[in-house]
């Protein structure tokens, strides 16, 4: 990522700091008052499967709303317009509701307490063991992308040196998740879904009235940038050149497929709000609430990179010092005042803060459930996983703090993400997806599928694009591409390792694969959960119609 520039310093005053100090106290004090419920390990790892869906469904969406989508986001929209849509209503909406009408029931009723659990039980102990540690390894790896995103932010905002806001705000989440556990982290994610929409919005509408209005910013940018920036299907032609480096193809394969789907249905950071949810309607709920607000997000983040397209037109630009990543921090310094800058710099932190909690509370219940204690310290005392899981999640911090000078390497922190999710979530994708519709897939197919795809996708983009042994323009458009080459791969592995390798007993599938009968089908829902607005079904097909409609005004 590179550096902010350097003349963004934000003029901060006492109240500004005031209002930051409030966030940090509040953020300390639900972590000490979830304290209270925290007397299992089931507890500390799943919230004993107690919370609302309102309440998930907000932890779901502020996960994902981390600064460095934010920050990562707003760039896009500078450098590429209107394109940045298709990161939210193709490449999330679908997924979602993917996850909460399809999988959750898979992911609920059989009990697990994390994605790689549900591998177990499909598939064999390698494809688990595997699973555990490429999941663990990412999730930290993610988290260091939020510290150290953090970190630039501050030091160009606030003037604070990086290694200081790297510490201050990795204690901060040690402290309220080792206290609280995952309940600490949600309701915390639900306090800073409030406080980034407060940051956000006061930005985007001083940025539209700044700018004269919707016609105002389209009407400057189709003389500056031409028509194709404000559509967002504009130039994506096969063979066409674009700014994005992607064609049609790609984009609903690469991203809104394979990309999106690896990500919303098995990235335990997010799966993880759902499954701790008070019953298996709430649970599929979960994800289906948080589309909602998620269709509308991208205006947030979209308009202000527009806007700073328009009023900074030396942004991205070469000889310039100002890069794509100072979109947000310039609207910030041009158009905010004192007391408003404070709460949008609390919303940048609450931000980076969310993306980083999820990420350690999910390695955490990882590396305690699903590796120590069922490979190194097998049957010990619950008092003792709860102990092991605090201890874990300090070492993950620390981990995260270590892992943040990784991201500092590579120039875009939204690329490095999509290579991530490209190595790690699209192969445990087509392995869930082929074992969950696919009975005969054998035991062994499972942990081969999860190599080959890692592989693939590896040897994609460091061999074959890395090397330019194909001309692919953009890291976005190579992401893309990985990711197609990833799931195919493990696809075709898992098929022919299928064919010569014994399949599971049938009556060890009853509940794990698409057809057959769980053994909790007489669950019975809530007094309430009935009602027409909380069926799952209507909320799925609600946000997936509402989608469509925000894309009609875009696609032309």
């Amino acid at each position: 990522m590179h550096y902010l520039a350097a003349g963004l310093r934000l003029p901060t005053n006492g109240l500004d700091y005031t209002i930051l100090a409030i966030y940090f106290v509040v953020v300390l004090g639900i972590g000490f008052a979830a304290r209270a419920s925290v007397k299992t390990s089931l507890d500390f790892f799943l919230s004993g499967r107690s919370l609302p869906a309102w309440v998930t469904g907000l932890a779901f969406v502020a996960a994902n709303l981390g600064a460095t989508e934010i920050l990562g986001m707003a760039a896009t929209g500078a450098q590429y317009g209107v394109a940045v849509v298709h990161w939210y209503w193709i490449g999330a909406i679908p997924a979602m509701v993917f996850l909460g009408l399809v999988m959750m029931p898979f992911y609920y009723r059989s009990k697990v307490r994390s994605v790689p659990e549900f591998l177990l039980q499909r598939f064999d102990k390698s494809a688990h063991l595997l699973s555990s540690i490429l999941f663990a390894f990412a999730a930290i790896l993610i988290a260091g992308v939020n510290l150290y995103a953090l970190s630039i932010v501050v030091e160009a905002l606030l003037g604070w040196p990086q290694w200081v806001a790297i510490v201050v705000a990795g204690l901060f989440v040690l402290i309220y998740i080792t206290i609280g556990g995952l309940s600490s982290a949600i309701y915390n994610e639900v306090l800073q879904f409030f406080v980034i929409l407060a940051a956000l919005i006061p930005l985007t509408l001083l940025g539209l009235k700044r700018v004269g209005g919707w016609d105002g910013l389209t009407g400057s940018l189709e003389k500056s940038h031409g028509q194709d920036f404000l559509s967002a299907w504009g130039g994506t032609g096969i063979g066409d050149a674009n700014p994005l480096g992607a064609n049609w193809l790609t984009i609903i394969l690469g991203l809104g497929f394979v990309l999106s789907f690896g990500y919303w249905t098995t990235n335990f950071a997010e799966v993880q709000r759902a499954l701790s949810a008070k019953n298996l309607s709430a649970a599929q709920r979960t994800p289906l609430i948080a589309a909602f607000p998620k269709i509308f997000i991208v205006f947030l983040v979209m308009i202000p990179g527009l806007v700073a397209a328009v009023l900074v037109p030396q942004i991205g630009t070469p000889g310039s010092d100002l890069t794509y990543n100072d979109a947000i921090p310039l609207l910030m310094q041009e158009l905010l005042p004192n007391g408003v800058l404070g709460i949008a710099v609390t919303g940048l932190l609450a931000a980076f803060m969310a993306g980083m909690a999820a990420n350690v509370s999910s390695f955490n219940t990882v590396f305690t459930t699903d590796i120590w204690a069922r490979y190194v310290k097998k049957d010990r005392p619950d008092a003792y996983y709860l102990r092991f899981g605090r201890l874990i999640t300090a070492i993950g911090v620390l981990a995260s703090i270590g892992t943040a000078f990784i991201a500092a390497s590579f120039s875009n922190i939204m690329s490095y993400l999509q290579t991530l999710f490209s190595f790690f979530n699209v192969p445990m994708f087509v392995v869930f997806i082929i074992g969950m519709f696919w009975k005969r897939a054998s035991m062994k197919s499972g942990v081969w599928g999860l190599v080959a795809g890692t592989t693939a996708a590896m040897i994609n983009y460091f061999v074959i694009y890395k090397q330019g042994v194909i001309d692919i323009p953009t890291d976005q458009g190579a992401n893309f591409v990985s990711a197609i080459v990833g799931f195919v791969a493990g696809a075709v592995v898992m098929v022919a390792v299928t064919l010569f390798t014994a399949p599971k007993p049938e009556a060890e599938l009853a509940g794990l694969v698409y057809g057959t009968e769980s053994p909790d089908t007489d669950e019975v829902p809530e007094e309430g959960d009935s009602a027409w607005y909380r069926r799952p079904a209507l909320l799925g097909w609600g946000a997936i119609v509402l989608a469509a409609l925000c894309y009609l005004p875009y696609s032309f």
